[in-house]
């Protein structure tokens, strides 16, 4: 069960409660080929990716990086939107998580997927440098980090790491 509490000023807390089940993938292990497609026992299927930015820009860029690559790829505003695409069925092999959003950040974010039992490879991504804040959101379940904007090498860096993580 998910608790978000929302104040207003003057108001008491009110607490929005959401509900959602989560069913474990009992595929077999998964493998890329050279056009970015996931072997499975049911054949080939593209990869599909998740962009979540608060940041229009940024979004944009990461989105069109990933179509350009062959990558099928939804957008994200915030943690909570994540969540929820979770929560409605929505899969996704990859997860390009910002670290600083409004309303749950990416560390929360991060930590409900995988509390869920989410398995998605979560790439972190941020303007931070600090060590400890790059280790704060690696602690909270990323797969990877990588600094903002994602380049066409870092993302072939990240699909080999699916490739040999499968």
């Amino acid at each position: 069960m998910l608790q978000f509490g929302l104040q207003q000023p003057d108001r008491p807390t009110t607490s929005i409660f959401l509900f959602c089940s989560y069913r474990r993938s009992t595929s077999s292990g998964l493998a890329l080929n050279k056009r970015n497609e996931m072997a499975t026992s049911n054949g080939r299927t593209k990869i599909t990716a998740l962009v979540v930015d608060d940041d229009r820009i940024i979004k944009t860029i990461h989105s069109k990086l990933l179509s350009k690559l062959g990558i099928e790829n939804q957008v994200a505003a915030n943690g909570e939107e994540v969540v929820a695409l979770h929560c409605s069925g929505k899969k996704f092999d990859l997860i390009v998580m910002d670290r600083d959003m409004p309303i749950m950040n990416g560390i929360e974010a991060t930590r409900e997927l995988r509390a869920l039992g989410i398995r998605s490879i979560i790439v972190g991504v941020s303007t931070r440098f600090l060590e400890q804040e790059i280790q704060e959101f690696m602690d909270a379940g990323l797969d990877d980090y990588q600094e903002k904007p994602l380049t066409s090498s870092k993302v072939i860096s990240i699909l080999h790491k699916i490739n040999h993580n499968s």
